[in-house]
């Protein structure tokens, strides 16, 4: 029972994190100009690059941050730079946008990281495998929060029949500016954290 609600638990609280709703309407403004078959492949082969990144991170993270004299704070800071520049490009778009998708899909950034395998997740999933839960119980409980966020992922682009092109527009501008909140947030958390190290 206790194994059960370890999985729970761990798995809720990453794909809150995760947070894929929230992504989803950012998805839906980078992936607009592909057809849907082919978003769902580029969203399929982000997704699983961003499980690659959240395992890796699981597995050797800790280590791999201490040997590299990286703090979680600096983690946190340098994906809140990367979101508030994709948040501008939501807000103004222009000609050299990210949104210019149809010679050059995205490609790990942002879809992979940091929209979903970003700071908090790698934190949190760093956290958990310095605690006493079997590391397969952790690694089961990642695999079902990325599985439950990749569904809803996949299958968004049937939003775009839903919302037209005005309205994955308006959509575009407002998720630019939550984004552009979530991004500041991230880089004062990131700020906080270091200054209290110091």
């Amino acid at each position: 029972m206790d194994g059960f609600y370890s999985i729970f638990t761990i798995s809720l609280s990453l794909f809150l994190l995760m947070d894929p709703i929230g992504n989803v309407p950012i998805y839906l403004s980078i992936l607009k100009n592909i057809p849907d078959t082919e978003s769902r492949k580029i969203v399929l082969r982000e997704k699983l690059i961003a499980l690659g990144i959240i395992l890796f991170f699981f597995a050797v993270g800790r280590h791999f941050l201490m040997y590299l004299s990286i703090s979680i704070s600096s983690v946190q800071i340098s994906g809140g730079i990367i979101l508030f520049l994709i948040a501008l490009n939501m807000i103004f778009p222009s000609d050299k946008s990210f949104h210019k998708v149809d010679d050059n899909p995205p490609f790990i950034v942002p879809l992979a990281t940091p929209l979903v395998a970003g700071p908090s997740v790698l934190a949190a999933v760093m956290i958990y495998s310095r605690q006493e839960i079997s590391w397969y119980i952790t690694a089961l409980a990642i695999l079902i929060a990325w599985l439950a966020s990749t569904l809803i992922l996949v299958f968004s682009p049937n939003l775009k029949k839903i919302l037209g092109q005005r309205g994955l527009t308006g959509v575009e501008r407002l998720m630019g500016l939550v984004l552009t909140l979530i991004a500041v947030q991230m880089f004062l958390e990131g700020v906080s954290s270091f200054l209290q190290k110091v």
